[in-house]
């Protein structure tokens, strides 16, 4: 059983409300072994929304970790951010990263050209096929930059906010097959990406967001996972994404099956940036 969630938000990021110390609450209620606190930060994010801004105090955050520590001596309290990479914001997350002892940090992908597919306005005259593509564009280009990331986040991000998955869930239906399809129709430009990550000694993770979000499948695709494995890759972290606490460590006991169905005899945590090997069982 996987008892270390390493994708968590908390209140210091614009989109999420609990408090790191119900996050931690109902880590110890889970019988987690230890959590990572990876709150957003999106420089240059567009401000779509009134105070959605995707900043926060890092020191004061820290800080606050910190402070958590010994009200919660069972669990280990590791330290991380989640980066919003695109070209113009390497120098801004270069410093963070430099400037704070962060023990693990995820880069995504969140924004192409500018615009969040999670917003309607995105798809608007849009064809879907040259959205998605232009999606692993920008990906595979960031992962060509000097970013400091450890691993990269829920990789196939933009299928949780397509039209055809919007449909799809709406009626009910399978996302199996067109899912499916979508790995294979952007094969070439997976695999590249894959390649670049692995080049450079760095991980991608299991995201069962995606399931939370009634895709069926965690981000990324087990199908990509698998590939992750064929081309050399070996460091995979886990995470739920929880922005509220009642999806601190959503579904984890589907992953160790899962990894091990893709090849994964190992998945991955983090301190003071280091990897950590650690078997998956099933039991």
């Amino acid at each position: 059983m996987i008892r270390s969630d390493n994708h968590v938000h908390t209140s210091y990021s614009a989109d999420a409300e609990e408090s790191m110390y119900e996050m931690l609450q109902r880590a110890v209620k889970l019988n987690f072994s230890s959590i990572c606190f990876t709150d957003h930060m999106d420089y240059g994010f567009p401000e779509f929304e009134p105070g959605m801004i995707y900043l926060f105090d890092a020191q004061k955050y820290l800080d606050e970790i910190q402070a958590a520590r010994p009200h919660f001596p069972m669990l280990e309290i590791r330290q991380g951010v989640e980066l919003g990479l695109k070209p113009d914001v390497i120098e801004e997350c270069q410093k963070l990263t430099a400037s704070f002892p962060f023990d693990f940090v995820i880069g995504s992908t969140h924004l192409i050209d500018d615009m969040d597919p999670y917003y309607p306005v995105f798809w608007e005259g849009s064809e879907e096929k040259t959205a998605i593509r232009r999606y692993y564009e920008v990906t595979l280009k960031n992962t060509l930059l000097p970013f400091d990331y450890d691993v990269y986040g829920h990789l196939d991000y933009i299928l949780r906010y397509t039209p055809t998955m919007k449909q799809l869930k709406q009626e009910g239906r399978s996302t199996d097959a067109y899912l499916e399809k979508q790995c294979h129709e952007f094969a070439d430009i997976i695999d590249e990406i894959l390649r670049q990550i692995i080049l450079r000694g760095r991980g991608i993770e299991v995201n069962t967001a995606g399931l939370k979000y009634g895709m069926g499948h965690t981000n990324p695709h087990e199908w990509i996972l698998s590939r992750y494995h064929e081309l050399g890759g070996e460091i995979i972290t886990v995470g739920s994404d929880a922005h509220e606490k009642k999806h601190l460590g959503y579904q984890f006991a589907r992953i160790p099956a899962l990894l091990l169905q893709c090849g994964l005899r190992y998945y991955t945590e983090f301190s003071d940036r280091n990897a950590k090997m650690l078997p998956v069982t099933e039991s």
